[in-house]
């Protein structure tokens, strides 16, 4: 039965509960019932903090005019010559360097914009090699673009090149990957061509399948840190080798063989710091902490506490999906890690983690098919152009960023008693007036309680953008902290709190809850 407000009895001071945001983060894991005060049953485009939670940078449009989706960014590093390319759908590459409409592909006739890469500096210059396992590997100098198979200059000889699926660079050893088989292929130590040698896998994998990525992974093995290099199969099989000449049984060991869950996508590992990140159906996996754990222990993962999510997310979008769109990603300049997680073809968002709490959020709005880090900024590939993300100016493009938060449920103290909700008053602080829409969701019902927010924005100037004495230029961040009305009766309480805005920054601290206990048939 229904309970109106006047039964609570009469005289019953109202009491107000200080709430902290939610910097423990998206909590899919917990129940509804045992989660921290600190937690959030959802959390969209807010990224917690050390000390308050802070609503993500928008994105801006970098290149545009490409032909198909740009399903790979490649960054050229040598010295201070920095280049951004882009491959895509339609089997062409180019030049995404400069901001602005694109120009000619470099590239043309390729069969898919699916490549992976490295960059290698050798005697003869520096190089970035990339490779997609349908067409030739192409080797570009700085100028050039060269498709490499056994009769090119430079020529890879002992293996037929279009093979060759995955490429990583191991103590100034090119390394490749044999599509659909066990064997890896490696050149000559600094060089980019040569007489390709193998190192067949058949034998130490039982369970099988392909491998699907290879990485270095840096280790303290207790005489030192040494890189070691790692594979993993499409089963989850990890086989981990140290050394430097594989031709060489004094100076090449296999370290172990350990088993994870099946990695998600070909484009599943990371190196993040000393560690080695895995991208598999159990979560992110941690290589150090995995391999010394048992894997019926899920608490290694750093994706543990969104754990639901991520099952979620690897049982619907893996399969078909699995080739392109699934991706981790680390930046440095916003320490923060994230999975890219393709919904549907022309729908991703992201799982993004604090590196330094390591707490939790959910992005939506950045449609991203790859990710790469080019002069320390995230750029990802869009439909028909490479779009910078992250960006100060806190717009998507034209649109509005909108959130939506719903904080853990409290009992504020009193489980068992009854409460009747009457206002909230969160501290924002912002430079300008977003749109604030607050409710509160009782007794674990998690459907949406606040009204549509809408935000009309109003322009304002960018630096290094604007006309100086032209533009109109935003105020600094300034508290917010208005009383807003919400209604709830009910034992705890969850405070939902969703914004839109245009061209603003929104930082949330806290928020201040008004109730009272008490309720006549009690």
């Amino acid at each position: 039965m229904a309970i109106s407000p006047r039964a609570m009895v009469q005289g019953t001071a109202a009491q107000v509960q200080s709430l902290p945001a939610p910097l423990g983060g998206w909590n899919a894991r917990d129940s509804l019932a045992n989660m921290e005060p600190t937690d959030a049953v959802t959390l969209i485009n807010m990224f917690p903090t050390v000390s308050n939670l802070t609503m993500r940078g928008g994105y801006i449009k970098h290149a545009t005019g490409l032909d198909g989706n740009a399903q790979t960014i490649m960054v050229y590093n040598y010295g201070n010559n920095s280049k951004m390319f882009a491959a895509t759908s339609t089997g062409k590459i180019y030049d995404t360097t400069s901001s602005g409409a694109v120009g000619s592909p470099v590239v043309t006739g390729l069969t898919n914009g699916i490549w992976e890469y490295t960059n290698i500096t050798t005697t003869g210059g520096s190089y970035l090699y990339a490779v997609n396992g349908v067409d030739k590997p192409l080797l570009y100098n700085g100028t050039t673009w060269t498709p490499i198979d056994g009769a090119s200059t430079p020529a890879i000889t002992g293996v037929t090149t279009t093979t060759l699926v995955n490429i990583t660079l191991f103590k100034n050893r090119l390394w490749f990957i044999e599509k659909n088989t066990l064997k890896a292929w490696y050149l000559p130590t600094s060089s980019v061509g040569g007489a390709a040698q193998f190192l067949d896998l058949s034998s130490i994998c039982k369970y099988g399948g392909h491998l699907v990525d290879l990485d270095t992974w840096t280790l303290d093995a207790g005489y030192g840190v040494d890189d070691n290099l790692a594979f993993i199969t499409s089963t989850g099989e990890v086989v981990v080798y140290r050394g430097t000449d594989p031709a060489s049984a004094a100076t090449w060991a296999l370290i172990g063989v350990w088993k994870l869950g099946s990695p998600v996508g070909t484009r599943a590992m990371l190196k993040w710091g000393g560690d080695l990140l895995i991208l598999t159906y159990d979560g992110l996996m941690p290589m150090a902490a995995s391999l010394q754990s048992s894997r019926l222990d899920p608490r290694v993962a750093l994706s543990d506490k969104i754990q639901g999510a991520i099952t979620a997310a690897t049982t619907t979008y893996g399969g078909d999906h699995a080739s392109v769109g699934w991706q981790v990603v680390y930046t440095a300049k916003h320490n923060a890690v994230w999975i890219n997680i393709p919904i549907a073809d022309d729908q991703q968002e992201q799982y993004v983690m604090n590196t330094i709490t390591k707490s939790w959020a959910q992005f939506t709005g950045w449609s991203a098919f790859c990710w790469a880090i080019y002069e320390d900024d995230p750029y990802f590939g869009g439909a028909g152009y490479v779009g910078k993300a992250w960006d100060d100016g806190y717009i998507d493009d034209t649109n509005n960023i909108v959130t939506s938060t719903l904080q853990a449920f409290n009992y504020m103290g009193a489980r068992g008693v009854k409460k009747y909700f009457t206002r909230a008053r969160p501290s924002i602080f912002s430079n300008g007036s977003p749109a604030i829409g607050v409710g509160i969701n009782i007794d674990f019902d998690t459907s949406d309680t606040t009204a549509p927010v809408n935000f009309s924005p109003t322009s304002s100037a960018r630096w290094d953008v604007s006309t100086w004495d032209s533009g109109l230029w935003g105020a600094g961040l300034a508290i917010q902290n208005t009383w807003l009305g919400i209604t709830g009766i009910g034992y705890c309480g969850g405070l939902q709190m969703k914004t839109a805005s245009s061209g603003l920054e929104i930082q949330w601290a806290s928020t201040d809850v008004v109730y009272q206990t008490g309720w006549a048939g009690v």
